[in-house]
Formats: structure tokens, C-alpha cells, sequence
């Protein structure tokens, strides 16, 4: 399975880049840091030596500019291209949000617009060549209409409605697409938040991500408990939602 992963220097990204190469696979790493990318590369290289290289090239999500290059060198890179997964975007709290203005722009713009606009360019390329696998992290948060994530939420909900069409639409010519939810997991970008007691970890999420890839799962939850809270939570009353801070 030859993978270009978008955001494979830090928490989920990089646990499921090991995870990838782990399992005998190759690995192409995008992402905006070279810094970054160039530590997560030698990361790789030296815990499966028989991997003698893994490439990288810059991509970033709040430049649509550099998508499709970083793709072209991707694919050159691998090959066949079997998998893209997108790891990477944006977070932050709500009151944040509320009170930057330019931030909320940026986040709607990176996790929304500018990822489906990744994707696209993904997309095109898979079918291109006959299928292959999209696998985009999304999250909980857009599952519900919620008073703590309103605006991370939107941005969330709208790439899941955009990746279940996309399953709908193309599966049946060879593009599988995987909407993966996770709830709280324990990384840099929830460093200072309240965990709750179900909180998983990025090596555990990684696991379950790799295998919803090998078997084209469409829908995976992770950790799987958020799948049950998430079920009631989008069967709570209005009234209810209002009243309770979740």
C-alpha cells in the first residue's frame, strides 16, 4: 500500500505513519514544516531500516497552491499511488473563535473549503488510475449541533457530509472513502483540555484508522465509545441540547 499522508509529523499523523510502515507498506509525507517532515522521515527511517528512504514535500492546507505539486511528487515518489489520507487541520475553542474573527476564518477555511479542495485534486488522481482509497480524519464534533465546538463543528460537519457523497458517488468505479470520527484523544491540539474517561491515544487511533483502510470501512469512530455517545447525543431533544454543555 504506497500512502501520501498529509500531516504525518505530529500525534494521529504521525502514530499512523509508523503504523503504515509497521505493516511493510511505503509512505510519502507531506506537510508544511520541512523541519517537521524531514524528523518524522529519519523517525521512519530509523525504526525499519529496510526502508532505506521516505520522501517529502511541502503541502499546506492554507495554500491550495501547492495541493496538486505535492501530490505529482507524491505519486512520482511511489509509484502507484494506493492510499491518501489527510490528517492534518486546524482547531480551537470556541471562545476563541468567538473573539478572533480572522481565526474563525482560517479554520473554516482550512478544515472545510480547503480540504475538500485537497481532496478533489486526491480524487481525480485515484480515479485517474483506476481507484484507490481517500481516508480523511473528520470528527465528532460535527455530528451535532453543540454550544463548546459550534464553529470546529461546522467545519467538521460539512467535510462529512462532502466524504460520505463521495463514498456514494464514486465507490462503485474503485474510490473508497473513509470518513474517520475521533473523539477526544490525547495529542497536542487537546493539551490543557479535560480529558473525559474515555479518551483515547494516537497509537490506539492509529491502529483502528490502518484497519478501516485495509477493509474500506466508510464510517469508523475512534475510540469506538464516542460511536454510542454520539448516537444518543444526536437523539437529544433541542431542548435538552440547550441546557446541557456538551
Amino acid at each position: 500500500m504506497n500512502t501520501i499522508l498529509l500531516g504525518g509529523t505530529k500525534g494521529i499523523g504521525r502514530a499512523l505513519a509508523r503504523e503504515i510502515i509497521e505493516a511493510g507498506n511505503q509512505v510519502f509525507l507531506i506537510g508544511r514544516d520541512p523541519d517537521e517532515l524531514e524528523r518524522s522521515a529519519a523517525d521512519l527511517r530509523a525504526r525499519h531500516p529496510q526502508n532505506t528512504e521516505t520522501g517529502w514535500a511541502l503541502c499546506d492546507l492554507e495554500d491550495p497552491s501547492s495541493f496538486e505539486k505535492a501530490l505529482t511528487l507524491g505519486t512520482a515518489y511511489l509509484g502507484r499511488l494506493h492510499t491518501v489520507v489527510v490528517t492534518a487541520g486546524l482547531f480551537a475553542l470556541q471562545e476563541d473563535l468567538e473573539e478572533d474573527t480572522e481565526l474563525a476564518r482560517r479554520l473554516l477555511t482550512v478544515n472545510f473549503a480547503n480540504t475538500v479542495t485537497f481532496c478533489e485534486y486526491a480524487r481525480k488522481r485515484l480515479l485517474a488510475q483506476g481507484g484507490g482509497t481517500l481516508c480523511v480524519l473528520s470528527s465528532v464534533a460535527g455530528d451535532r449541533g453543540r454550544k463548546p465546538v459550534a464553529l470546529y463543528g461546522a467545519s467538521k460537519a460539512g467535510l462529512s457530509h462532502y466524504l460520505e457523497s463521495l463514498d456514494h458517488k464514486y465507490r462503485d468505479q474503485g474510490l473508497i472513502t473513509i470518513c474517520v470520527k475521533p473523539g477526544f484523544v490525547r495529542t497536542g491540539m487537546t493539551a490543557g483540555l479535560k480529558a473525559p474517561p474515555f479518551a483515547g491515544n494516537p497509537e490506539d487511533v492509529a491502529k483502528t484508522i490502518y484497519r478501516a483502510i485495509e477493509k474500506g470501512s466508510p464510517l469508523v469512530y475512534t475510540p469506538a465509545m464516542w460511536g454510542v455517545v454520539m448516537a444518543v447525543i444526536r437523539r437529544l431533544p433541542r431542548g435538552v441540547m440547550r441546557r446541557i454543555n456538551f
